[in-house]
């Protein structure tokens, strides 16, 4: 059987498509941005200490966005709401610029293109934000992204019962180390609890994110580039938020103020248009562009399994600025739902010619 191969969208093991065989799609579990499109192996360069470095950086700037985006909640006030429309704004314009400058052709598209491309927008990203914006602020980030983190499992449980893929028996595994950590993490013997508001966003953010994997790697399947693919995303998901709440109303005094940066910094200020520029630029679109450069060097799961300690860093940044604890039984969960997901990443069989 002669197979075809495809480059595949968020850190898939390989995206083949032939004759009776669908797609096979995987993800990493990176919440601050969509995930990067996959590159064959046979095309890797021998430079992997150069392909880990760029994932572990793009951890580390994931990992402190993530308490920025909770200082900037905390210190102005401003709506979860405004906040994700100013993120999703921001990135748009600055990708689109960026990708008009240097590849232009890539953002064509078709009218048939367009109503996919907005439920992509809305629905992946315009929500998703939105919901993971909600669960960073009315829950420890740990606890958070541990449970976002779930999302990897769901897809491959999506494309298991769905895609009737084949998967090794691990997945199994992987599942029952997921529920068991989250169990752990928000501590069902004592009734749940965390915040309910905040627990219910974590999850429908998970939800989000394989909406955006799902329908991102058909995207990709289809012939667009990531980097246009998120583009269009974040600019129908900026529209989205400008239909729902115009930006004649958008607080712009906010943007000047000079803000207390809580926790053990409570006594240094910063101004608030420079921790934004630092969520656009740093936290969205710089990762990204790491991950996709790191895939030159090191295969898809190996950088989906490196990002897979976003939580565990977002958690000591939250620690050592914001104070922000963990108990012993919660770490040791979030430990588990990381095994789990590190287990669903390898546990997609090769396809074969």
């Amino acid at each position: 059987m002669e197979s075809s191969r495809k480059s595949g969208l968020f850190a898939p093991d390989e995206v083949v498509v032939s004759s009776g065989q669908s797609a096979r799609i995987t993800s990493a579990a990176v919440v601050d941005a969509p995930y990067p499109p996959a590159q064959r192996e046979g095309v890797l360069r021998p430079r992997p200490l150069l392909g880990y470095a760029l994932v572990w950086a793009a951890v580390a700037v994931w990992s402190l966005n993530a308490t920025v985006m909770k200082v900037v909640l905390g210190a102005t006030g401003i709506s979860a709401y405004r906040f994700s429309e100013l993120r999703l704004t921001g990135a748009a314009v600055l990708l689109f610029a960026a990708i008009a400058l240097i590849r232009p052709a890539s953002l064509r598209v078709t009218p048939r293109e367009l109503p996919f491309l907005a439920v992509l927008g809305v629905c992946g990203l315009a929500w998703g934000q939105l919901l993971y914006v909600i669960s960073i602020d009315r829950l420890a980030i740990g606890v958070a992204l541990i449970i976002i983190y779930l999302s990897p499992v769901l897809v491959a449980l999506w494309a298991r019962f769905v895609a009737k893929e084949i998967v090794r028996r691990r997945l199994w595994a992987a599942i029952g180390l997921s529920l068991g950590g989250l169990a752990l993490v928000v501590e069902v013997w004592s009734g749940i609890t965390l915040d309910p508001l905040g627990l219910a966003a974590a999850l429908l953010t998970a939800l989000t994110f394989v909406v955006w994997v799902l329908m991102g790697d058909r995207g990709l399947r289809e012939g667009r580039d990531a980097f246009s693919l998120l583009a269009w995303g974040l600019l129908f998901g900026s529209v989205f938020w400008a239909v729902v709440q115009p930006w004649s109303h958008f607080p712009a005094e906010i943007l000047s103020r000079d803000v207390s940066l809580l926790g053990r910094l409570d006594d240094t200020t910063a101004p608030v248009w420079l921790l934004v520029a630092y969520v656009i630029v740093f936290g969205t679109i710089i990762p990204f562009g790491f991950l996709v450069a790191a895939l030159k060097y090191i295969a898809p799961t190996r950088v989906a399994i490196v990002a897979t300690l976003e939580p565990v860093g977002a958690a000591l940044v939250a620690f050592a600025w914001l104070g922000e604890e963990l108990s012993a039984v919660q770490l040791a969960g979030g430990l588990l739902v990381l095994a789990g997901v590190g287990l669903a990443q390898t546990a997609r069989a090769s396809p074969r010619s």
